[in-house]
């Protein structure tokens, strides 16, 4: 069944795409980002139930992501300005057009839980209005601890509250096929265990909007 549904997607690509169409660049782009979403889709280790989570992507020219990427990102600081004051969160560029988002866990959770707090709700809105409005990316949660506690029970956490976040995202109309959940427990530290002030920037949650850009679909499936 899973090689039938990407052979429908190679198909309607045929279909859609016909040779006199003025559009048929756009449209290849986007059907060949949706197809290798598609088949990334299956052996991503955290999509489950194996949601094509490719599958409603399209694809950017490359030229045009870098500016795409750019109009995303002064959305959000303008956006989350106040939380940016308040050092709720952190909004930076990576190289590779990547647009990270940096959430102290204190801010959305409480602590050893995995429900959010109403009160970071507002914020995680204004966040996933403007994932909407730029539909051609994935969006990658990511979960961290500190090193207090079991390993298991870190990497039980993260998780956790990763999906949260992803779940919450989907509530808000945000396609699941554009959301990726991962827990890394306490395997990536960013400071020292050894202090409060360590563990305290260890407990985050990260948040990668990646661009599909057109001949590197796979790139944007890959969780940083």
């Amino acid at each position: 069944m899973k090689k039938a549904l990407i052979v429908g997607l190679i198909t309607a690509s045929l279909t859609s795409c016909a040779t006199d169409d003025p559009n048929q660049r756009a449209k290849m782009g986007a059907v060949m980002g949706a197809v290798a979403g598609a088949a990334l889709g299956h052996s991503v280790e955290n999509n489950k139930k194996g949601v094509l989570i490719g599958a409603a992507v399209g694809a950017l020219a490359g030229a045009g992501a870098g500016n795409y990427m750019d109009k995303q990102q002064q959305e959000m600081e303008a956006a989350l300005a106040s939380e940016r004051a308040s050092h709720a969160l952190e909004v930076q560029r990576l190289q590779d057009e990547t647009l990270k988002i940096d959430i102290a866990s204190e801010v959305s959770f409480d602590f050893g839980k995995a429900g959010l707090k109403s009160a970071f709700m507002p914020t995680l809105q204004k966040v996933s209005n403007i994932l909407q409005r730029y539909p051609n990316t994935v969006i990658h949660v990511v979960g961290h601890t500190d090193s207090v506690g079991s390993e298991s029970y870190n990497m039980t956490l993260s998780q956790q509250r990763a999906d949260s976040v992803v779940g919450y995202f989907a509530s808000q109309g945000v396609e699941r096929s554009r959301l990726v959940a991962a827990g890394r427990g306490e395997s990536e530290p960013r400071a020292t265990n050894a202090t409060e002030a360590g563990r305290q920037l260890n407990r985050r949650v990260e948040i990668y909007v990646k661009p599909v850009i057109e001949g590197q679909e796979s790139n944007a499936y890959q969780t940083p």
